[in-house]
């Protein structure tokens, strides 16, 4: 069996790559640099049709090396495949690192440092595609994006994929509330994305969400998408990393990574 994999950063993502911003433009008080920069998920070959800007990599986007891996990357993933869109998006964040409190981000929304390196990839990426349409994961990435202002084609700003859990974290609303919510928010972007995106991979069915997540709208992150060797369940809709400690020092510092149980080959 050929297993397909990311091949990495060809010219002139390569550059990008090698030229990433530290401690000096992301400051390790509110980033979690000690974990390396994660640039993008998706096509860097020139055939994407779809830019996807997301906020910042999490426990699984660091252990995978690529965004928008885990819970959030599988529901996006499933919106795209409503779109017709299943291999042609590439995918980059607002943050190259993990914000470590809640109020990192937003206390660099606008940062000129950090916007001028995200910038030099939004450069590159629409330069060498023909991205018919942009989405926006969060409020964080809609700034990011327009803050950029050289895209004249379709924009969704969408809630952020993991929207229900932070509202309802703060007990405002329920868990069940916030997921109306975010399916309300993408079922009114879909249509105009489905005229926008002129070169889907395949036919959309664009069929609209429920008021919660049903069974078959998250999809597994394609295999193509990561690196060499990584194993399926690093693809699945499985929870198998996390922080993990007693103190938020040790939590910061530790990152525990779990072959879910029906994964693990040794067992008969």
């Amino acid at each position: 069996m050929a297993h397909e994999f990311c091949p990495g950063y060809p010219p002139p993502y390569d550059a990008l790559v090698a030229s990433y911003p530290g401690t000096d433009v992301y400051p390790a008080a509110d980033f979690r640099v000690e974990w390396g920069p994660i640039f993008h998920r998706g096509r860097l070959d020139g055939s994407a049709v779809l830019l996807v800007v997301g906020q910042d990599p999490a426990a699984h986007e660091s252990a995978a090396r690529r965004i928008l891996v885990g819970v959030a990357g599988q529901r996006a993933q499933g919106l795209l495949s409503k779109l017709g869109i299943t291999r042609s998006y590439v995918m980059v964040n607002t943050f190259l690192y993990s914000v470590y409190g809640q109020a990192g981000g937003s206390r660099h929304d606008r940062d000129p440092a950090i916007a001028a390196y995200r910038h030099r990839w939004l450069d590159a990426i629409v330069a060498q595609n023909h991205i018919d349409a942009v989405i926006t994961l969060g409020s964080l990435a809609a700034d990011a994006f327009t803050a950029w202002a050289e895209f004249h084609g379709h924009h969704a700003q969408l809630l952020h994929p993991t929207y229900p859990e932070s509202a309802s974290a703060a007990g405002q609303v329920t868990l069940a509330a916030a997921t109306k919510q975010l399916l309300d928010n993408w079922n009114a972007a879909i249509p105009d994305l489905v005229v926008a995106l002129t070169h889907p991979d395949q036919a959309p069915h664009p069929t609209l969400y429920g008021n919660a997540f049903a069974s078959g709208d998250l999809t597994a992150i394609p295999e193509a998408d990561l690196p060499a060797g990584l194993p399926d369940w690093m693809r699945s809709q499985e929870a198998w990393a996390s922080r993990t400690g007693t103190t938020a020092d040790d939590k910061r510092a530790t990152l525990t990574v779990v072959v879910p149980g029906d994964q693990r080959p040794w067992k008969p």
